[in-house]
Order: structure tokens, then C-alpha cells, then sequence
């Protein structure tokens, strides 16, 4: 009774939001406080993405189709957004460590400054050449006339996207996991509620307008408290100017993890249209609710890592460099633990968890297949998150750009394509690419990490 008295304790604590100093005490505890709120917050996140999957794959395979194929390439905002909120957390968290959190909440002010440009680039380059770029992830005639409106809705309202995974970073790097937590459950649960509706009324295109809103509350919501609120970090109008020393610090540690994500984003994006051009629109809907399911079971690891990056971050700010690799370290053998048993999920429970988004038997089929290859090497994802996030939160964003730029593009893209056409195994080819390199990803990360070039990091 005592263990389940202390776990209640915990779990109780994380979601509260006290203001916590993860520079001292149990690593163990520190490590749940942090993660806790944050595998909730992404879980949110993720269970919209299958509620989203769910309506929509009653309108068809066209309507699977378009929204996998637009969210292949709206990773790419995903990926600007993650590499700012690396960058705001890294920073964030070395300030907090060195007990400044005034000089933390500037930094996050001066990464709010760098991300509104950027929007405005992409946010009328996908509204222009939406059509395009569904055409160009080999969508079909038909997949394009429909579902062009769909991606242009979610390209204009990229800068929902970037902001809240942006402010996201700034809570998560001051040590505010709640907060990050709250925020997505607002944009997440108004997801929930007007995803069905919005579909009813206005079909597909409904589906994005969802999006767009319940990100955009979820924003206002981040916004009320950074001005208005009580937290470790409170935004003043005299943070938001223009600083010419901190901008480039941003942009040093923020454009490596940017293209760190936006590698391995376009590495899914090819792998994507591979499957739809060699096994059709079947297996491109297969693939889509297999990938749902697959970053759906992922979310506690994503969880760890977050909480692994803010530990290294702020134990580093206060000199205690020691405590930053056995956090890591732990975080890593939790994160092996869950991974390996979801692992073992995937692998004799494949075909009932895709059936549950569709009865058409040629996805089934191409889903299970999809979810049995990819969750083959489950457990390296982990580790492989946990590794790059402890680097990227010691501000070696680098370091992981570079693996992933090997492991992805010189050495997945080119197996995957000599599998499926240099074998003709087809879409089964793209599948066993993607295990086979994720598995070289988490051993490299491993390796670098133990080398300890982070620890000399500076931000």
C-alpha cells in the first residue's frame, strides 16, 4: 500500500506543477516528475491523431490517403518547430540550472521572434502548392482533387503548429512539464470535440479546420500564462527586443536540430510515396494507420527523451555533469523496458489493432504487415530518442544531425529503394528500411553520448 501511496504522490505532484529543482535530490524521481506529464501530453496529442484517422477512413481510402500523405509532408513544419523548441529548451534549461530564470524567459522571447518569419515562408508556400505537393508524394488524380483543400487549410495554419510546439519547448526547458502538458490538452480535447462535428458538415476540409482551431486554442491558452500567469518564467514586453547576442545563439543550436528533423522528416516523406508508387493506394492507407499506431505507442519514450533533454540541460547549467549522464542513463533503461514490451505487442497483435480502423481487407493486410516490420526493432527507437534528446538538451544538436543525415539518407533511403525495385519486394521493401536504419541510429547515438563531447557544450 505504501509503493501505491508513493506512486499516487508522484503522479499528484507532476500534474500539480509545483516548481520543482531537478539539479538535486532522487534522479529517479526527477525522471517521473518530468515525464509523467509529458507522455500525457503527447498521449492526448496522439489519441486526436487516431480519433482524426478514425472519421476520417470512413470517407474511403482517397481521404486515408490524403491524410497521411499531407501529414508525410507537414513533418516538415513539425520539424522547424521541434528544431526551435530543441534550441528554447536547451537554452531554457542551462538558465534555469544557473538559477536566472529572468534571463530564460528573454531567451524564450527572443526564439518567439525568430519563428515568426519562417511561418509567414511556409505558411504561403504550402497555401500556393498544395495540389503540387500532393501530386509530388505521388497521390493519385483523384487523391489530389479531393484532398488539395485539406493540405492548404493545414499549410496556412502552420504558425498554430510552430508556436505551440515552440512554447511547448520554453515550459519544458524551465522545468514547467504541467504547463506544456495543459497546453496540448486544450488544443488536443478541442480536436476531439469538433473533429467529428467539423467532418459531418464539411467532410475532409472539415477535418483540417479542426486541426487549425483546437492548436490555436491551445496557443492562447500557452500565451495567457506566459504574460498573465504565475509560473517559473513570466514573459515582460522588454524581452522581445531584439537581441542581437542571444538570436544567434538560438539560431546556432536551433538550425542543426531543425535539419536534424527535417532529415529524417523527409527520409518518411520519400519512404511514404515509395510505398503508394509501388503498392498503390492500399498499401499507402495500410502504411498510414500503421504509422498512427507506431508514433501512438511511442509516446512514453517521446516522454523520457523530453525529460532525459531537460534534465541534461539543467543539471549542466548548475555544474553537475556527473548527475546529467546517470539521468540520461536511467532514462534510457526505462525507455527499453516499455519499448521492449510494446515491441512484443506489435509483433502478435498487429492485425487486430489495425482492424480497428478499417474493414477493407488489402489495408488490413498491407497495415499489419507494416506494423510487424517497423515494431521489429522497437526497442532501438527508444533508445535512439533518449540518446539524440540528451544531446540536443545539452545543446549538441549537431551531433545527432549528423547520424541521422548518414542513417537516413545515405543509408535508408538507398536500401529502401534497392528492396523495393532492385528486388521487387515492393511497398514490403520501404517497410523493412525503416528497423534496419533506426536500429544504426540508436547504437551510434549510444556511442557519441558515451564519448561525452556534450559535456563541453556551451549555450
Amino acid at each position: 500500500m505504501s509503493i501505491i501511496k508513493k506512486i499516487y504522490s508522484i503522479v499528484k505532484l507532476s500534474l500539480n506543477g509545483e516548481q520543482q529543482d531537478y539539479t538535486q535530490g532522487s534522479i529517479p524521481r526527477a525522471v517521473f516528475l518530468l515525464a509523467i506529464p509529458m507522455i500525457l501530453e503527447l498521449s492526448l496529442e496522439s489519441v486526436f491523431a487516431l480519433v482524426d484517422m478514425f472519421f476520417v477512413s470512413k470517407l474511403g481510402q482517397n481521404a486515408i490517403a490524403t491524410v497521411g500523405l499531407t501529414e508525410s509532408v507537414i513533418t516538415l513544419v513539425y520539424s522547424i518547430a521541434i528544431g526551435l523548441s530543441t534550441a528554447s529548451t536547451a537554452i531554457v534549461a542551462r538558465r534555469i540550472g544557473e538559477k536566472n530564470p529572468e534571463d530564460a524567459a528573454h531567451a524564450g522571447a527572443q526564439s518567439l521572434l525568430v519563428s515568426l518569419g519562417i511561418t509567414v515562408l511556409l505558411s504561403v508556400t504550402g497555401a500556393v502548392f498544395a495540389a503540387d505537393i500532393l501530386a509530388f508524394m505521388g497521390a493519385s488524380a483523384e487523391v489530389v482533387k479531393e484532398g488539395a483543400i485539406f493540405t492548404r487549410i493545414l499549410f496556412c495554419g502552420s504558425i498554430s503548429i510552430i508556436l505551440l510546439f515552440l512554447i511547448n519547448g520554453i515550459f519544458r526547458g524551465a522545468g514547467d512539464a504541467a504547463m506544456a502538458m495543459k497546453s496540448l490538452w486544450v488544443a488536443s480535447i478541442t480536436n476531439i470535440i469538433l473533429c467529428p462535428i467539423f467532418i459531418h458538415f464539411y467532410g475532409l476540409k472539415g477535418a483540417a479546420i479542426a486541426t487549425v482551431i483546437g492548436r490555436s486554442c491551445g496557443v492562447i491558452y500557452q500565451c495567457f500564462h506566459l504574460f498573465n500567469g504565475n509560473r517559473i518564467l513570466k514573459f515582460k514586453r522588454e524581452h522581445f527586443k531584439v537581441d542581437p547576442e542571444i538570436i544567434p545563439s538560438i539560431i546556432k543550436i536551433g538550425w542543426p536540430a531543425t535539419l536534424q528533423f527535417l532529415i529524417a522528416s523527409g527520409s518518411w516523406i520519400i519512404l511514404a510515396r515509395l510505398v503508394a508508387e509501388t503498392g498503390g493506394t492500399s498499401a499507402s492507407a495500410g502504411y498510414q494507420i500503421a504509422v498512427r499506431n507506431f508514433v501512438f505507442f511511442m509516446l512514453p519514450a517521446w516522454g523520457l527523451s523530453n525529460a532525459a533533454a531537460t534534465l541534461v540541460g539543467q543539471n549542466l547549467g548548475a555544474k553537475q555533469i556527473e548527475r546529467a549522464e546517470q539521468s540520461v542513463m536511467l532514462t534510457a533503461k526505462y525507455s527499453a523496458i516499455f519499448t521492449g514490451f510494446v515491441m512484443v505487442l506489435f509483433l502478435f497483435f498487429a492485425t487486430p489493432i489495425i482492424s480497428f480502423f478499417t474493414h477493407d481487407e488489402d489495408v488490413i493486410g498491407f497495415g499489419t504487415l507494416s506494423l510487424q516490420i517497423i515494431g521489429s526493432a522497437y526497442i532501438f527507437y527508444g533508445l535512439s530518442m533518449v540518446m539524440t534528446q540528451a544531446l540536443n538538451g545539452a545543446g549538441d544538436t549537431r551531433t545527432p544531425t549528423v547520424i541521422n543525415l548518414i542513417c537516413f539518407w545515405a543509408f535508408q533511403i538507398p536500401l529502401a529503394y534497392f528492396l523495393s525495385k532492385g528486388l521487387n519486394l515492393k511497398a514490403t521493401g520501404a517497410f523493412i528500411a525503416i528497423p534496419v536504419a533506426e536500429t544504426c541510429i540508436a547504437l551510434l547515438a549510444w556511442y557519441f553520448f558515451k564519448k561525452g563531447k556534450w559535456k563541453t557544450i556551451k549555450v
